[in-house]
């Protein structure tokens, strides 16, 4: 009973060793997961951004947070946790930066410009801020980097705004705009192309002349700050330009 009780000792340890050894010929190692905040103006260009990313560095899984830029900033001030943040403009990353809540440079990656958004056949027939006057216009809310470039190209072209109301996000704007809820919206040239068919684009004269730019940093906190650096990089490759070009967004 002895022998065999040894033998059976041995058996045991040969059938654990064996499957140790499987598990280490595998190779398989659980992949880095990215948290980035991002302007809602970037939610679909982003995704694509993360599959060619992907492609590159297999083993980060890239997170998206998409919001308001302001409400992202306010996020990280608090706590939260993320690795990479993304704004529409530099005004509202220059409050991380402020705090050395970022760690690194910033990077400009794109930029873009306001545009008039109605709903489908515009049926108030808008042509210009000029036919403001009475109709329901909703726009971004003076924090948020689409309300503050609205309220700059209002002083600059006189323009009196008279809103039916303010949104926390230029996706808010565009989907009021497109469920009919309001007569026109002021978002980005990138949000109509985004529309789905569902707005048209108005002309704003002289919108040209304020362009927000797009920062992205890595966030002071992050745990993975070497592969943050490598998104933030990435986006300022020929593959991430080639698909803000197509989203419509200007890139430097």
């Amino acid at each position: 009973m002895k022998h065999l009780s040894a033998a059976c000792i041995v058996a045991l340890l040969t059938l654990t060793a064996c499957s140790t050894g499987s598990g280490s010929d595998s190779g398989s190692e659980e992949k880095t997961t990215l948290t980035v905040f991002a302007a809602a103006s970037l939610t679909e260009v982003f995704d694509d951004v993360a599959e060619e990313f992907n492609k590159t560095e297999p083993d980060v899984e890239v997170k998206f947070s998409f919001a308001g830029s302001s409400d992202l900033v306010a996020q990280i001030s608090e706590g939260a946790p993320a690795d990479v943040i993304a704004t529409a403009d530099e005004s509202t990353m220059n409050t991380l930066n402020s705090d050395d809540l970022l760690a690194g440079a910033r990077q400009i990656f794109a930029s873009n410009t306001l545009a008039l958004a109605v709903p489908k056949g515009n049926p108030e027939n808008i042509a210009s801020s000029k036919d403001f006057t009475g109709k329901d216009l909703v726009v971004c809310a003076p924090q948020v980097p689409c309300g503050a470039a609205t309220e700059k190209w209002a002083h600059q072209n006189d323009v009196a705004l008279d809103p039916v109301s303010e949104e926390n996000s230029v996706t808010d704007v565009l989907g009021k705009v497109s469920a009919g809820q309001a007569d026109a919206g002021i978002v980005y040239v990138t949000d109509v192309a985004r529309g789905n068919g569902d707005v048209e684009q108005v002309a704003l004269d002289g919108a040209d002349k304020v362009i927000n730019e797009y920062p992205a940093a890595t966030v002071g906190a992050s745990e993975n700050q070497e592969a943050a650096d490598e998104f933030v990089s990435f986006l300022k490759s020929d593959e991430a330009i080639s698909l803000f070009d197509d989203a419509g967004f200007s890139t430097p």
